[in-house]
Order: C-alpha cells, then structure tokens, then sequence
C-alpha cells in the first residue's frame, strides 16, 4: 500500500514545480506566496494574500482527508 502513497507525493512535487516555472515564465508583477500543513489535527497556513491561504487550507485540509482515507483502505 506505500507505493501509492509515495507515486501521489511525487505527483504532488512535480505539479508544484510546474506550477512554479508557469509563473515565472508569465511574469507576474507582485509574487504570492503560501506554504500550509497540520500540526496534529489542526491546519495551519501562511500567506502573502488571503485568497492563497484560503487555497493553501483546501489543499491541506483535502490532503488530509486523502491520507485518512487511504489510511482506512489498509
């Protein structure tokens, strides 16, 4: 069961990147920034704007509830 565990935070890692290289090829003036997580059960996030912590806290929060899920399929 770990190996779609370790394809989906591969997954993740190469998205993110090309996320990263498509805003700098555009060019944006102002740079956003937002890095999230838990600690124990509570999602926390850190934002230069408040709509990326907003997306920082879905993607944490549904990260999560992936992670339970494929937790209980074991």
């Amino acid at each position: 069961m770990e190996q779609p565990i370790i394809l989906i935070g591969i997954a993740v890692i190469l998205i993110g990147f090309l996320i990263i290289l498509a805003g700098a090829f555009l060019g944006d003036k102002k740079p956003q920034f937002a890095v999230g997580g838990f600690i124990d059960p509570i999602p926390l996030g850190f934002a230069n704007s408040r709509e990326m912590l907003y997306v920082v806290i879905a993607l944490s929060v549904g990260m999560f509830l992936l992670s339970l899920y494929l937790s209980k399929a074991v």
